[in-house]
Formats: structure tokens, C-alpha cells, sequence
């Protein structure tokens, strides 16, 4: 099983933004323990970060075509009003889960709403790097479900 791990617009500045938010951990980091966690899992992981959202449309829509069973993204900034982003996950066949770091509904208003969390079969928030972690294994199971 393949999974994509996608970040968006300044994920890159983990360990640098907002650390009493997000954390001391950087991005690579980040991307190791998702490897290591895939690793123990039997699951290969590909991880992809881009602050253009197009770069992020691109992989979404290659991704059947890479052989991805599942997405795990977190959009950051474009999670609150990409319909570009909502669109192309809506046009494609494989599931998605939106993760988040923080917990953004316990935030400012604006981060409250989500326009790509109703096109994903689900949300995980609050939780760090370990949301990741969750959502992996929340995909491993669902996908088993989907071709039993």
C-alpha cells in the first residue's frame, strides 16, 4: 500500500513558526517519523510539501496514477478557502484525511471552517506530529475496508 502525505503553505517553517503552536520539530522531522510509522506499518509513504497550491492540485490529481491508495494532506491557510483544492479532491476516487497540528477549532474564528474537511472521510486535529500517525492508521484500516 502506497499513501501520499501532503503539506501546504508554510509547513515548511515547522520548527520555526509559531513554536508554542506547532512545535520545535521541523518538517523533515515530521516526514521521518511518517516514514518510520509507514515503515512498522508495511505501508510506503511519500511525502510532498509546496506553498503553491497549484504544486498540491498537481499531486492530488496524479496520484491514482502513482498508484496511491490513500492522502493524507494538511492544507494549512488553504484549508479555510481552496474550492480549488476541495474540487480536486472531489474529482478524484481516493479517499483523503485532513490533519492538522493545532487545533483549529479551539483558534481564531477563521480557522474554524474547513472547505476540503466535507470531501475527506475525515479530520484529525490537535494532536502534533502524532495526527499524522493516527490518520495513518485510520487510512491502513479504511482502505482494507474498501477492498474487502
Amino acid at each position: 500500500m502506497k499513501i501520499l502525505v501532503l503539506n501546504g503553505p508554510n509547513l515548511n517553517m515547522l520548527g520555526k513558526r509559531e513554536p508554542g503552536i506547532y512545535g520545535s520539530n521541523t518538517l523533515l522531522e515530521l516526514e521521518k517519523s511518517i516514514q518510520d510509522a509507514g515503515g512498522k506499518l508495511g505501508v510506503e509513504i511519500r511525502c510532498f510539501q509546496s506553498n503553491y497550491e497549484g504544486a498540491l492540485l498537481d499531486e492530488i490529481h496524479q496520484a491514482a496514477d502513482k498508484g496511491f491508495a490513500g492522502i493524507i494532506m494538511n492544507p494549512g491557510a488553504f484549508t479555510h478557502y481552496s474550492i480549488a483544492l476541495r474540487d480536486a479532491i472531489s474529482s478524484i476516487d481516493i479517499p483523503v484525511i485532513e490533519v492538522h497540528i493545532s487545533n483549529v477549532h479551539a483558534r481564531e474564528e477563521f480557522r474554524k471552517h474547513s472547505v476540503t474537511a466535507p470531501v475527506s472521510i475525515g479530520q484529525i486535529a490537535g494532536f502534533g506530529f502524532y495526527g499524522y500517525e493516527m490518520a495513518l492508521n485510520a487510512m491502513k484500516e479504511y482502505v482494507k475496508g474498501r477492498e474487502a
